[in-house]
């Protein structure tokens, strides 16, 4: 315990799933926890029951105004942000010929404009303080191909190069920025792939799904000073689907 000890960090899509996972693994190790969405009933729900540590904040990460008043407001009662989880985000499964521009920009704008924003917001306040850790939620599917979500997949590929370019810009500001890459995860995300389902989880080589808090560990662990030496880099917990 107290491997977060008086860490501020912001967790964007913390209403469900995964980011709240992740919100109340911080929590549990010292954290003072901003949760970030646009579903503003769940989030509100998590953050009372994650307890005192925890707040929630309507946040679009794709706008860059609310961007600045979300970054804004947690320097304000806080006056830093030590840890940032850039986890908002959107999956489809659509073919090359089934996604329109209007679902390409739209997956664009959440999944990769809304790291990019953070990144920059976030980033510019973690270099003037000189410390912070930024983690980036990618996907195996910035790893290779994705022939049923091609939109999906190169958006996380972004994801993956922004990372790498992020943590040489701000190494010597001691900002840390990492990738992880979580491979099928028991999430409401899963519902997305109808009944292609029972066939994804038989490519698994373990067997089985992962949970939200097996990823939310690592993610405690790029957060924490244990990765004080790890930057620029991709994190893979996908059960060896990509080995």
């Amino acid at each position: 315990m107290g491997r977060l000890d008086d860490k501020v960090a912001l967790v964007t899509g913390g209403a469900r799933g995964q980011g709240a996972a992740e919100a109340a693994r911080f929590t549990a190790e010292g954290a003072t926890v901003y949760i970030t969405d646009v579903l503003d009933d769940v989030g509100a729900e998590t953050a009372a029951r994650l307890g005192s540590a925890v707040t929630y904040l309507h946040h679009d990460v794709t706008s860059e105004d609310e961007w600045e008043g979300v970054v804004g407001g947690i320097l304000e009662e806080q006056g830093r942000i030590d840890v940032l989880v850039n986890n908002a985000g959107i999956f489809r499964v659509q073919s090359l010929f089934d996604t329109t521009l209007d679902g390409w920009n739209q997956m664009l704008a959440i999944n990769q404009t809304g790291v990019f924003l953070g990144l920059r917001t976030v980033g510019k306040t973690m270099r003037e303080k000189g410390r912070g850790s930024i983690i980036n939620i990618s996907s195996i599917a910035g790893l290779g191909g994705a022939e049923v979500a091609l939109a999906y997949a190169a958006t996380k590929w972004a994801v993956r190069g922004m990372t790498k370019s992020a943590a040489r810009e701000l190494a010597a500001d001691n900002v840390r920025v990492n990738s992880v890459h979580p491979g099928i995860i028991d999430t409401p995300m899963l519902d997305e792939f109808g009944p292609l389902l029972p066939v994804v989880k038989e490519r698994i080589p373990m067997g089985r799904l992962a949970t939200a808090d097996e990823v939310a560990n690592l993610v405690l662990f790029l957060a924490s000073d244990e990765s004080a030496y790890c930057s620029g880099h991709e994190f893979v917990i996908d059960g060896a689907f990509k080995a």
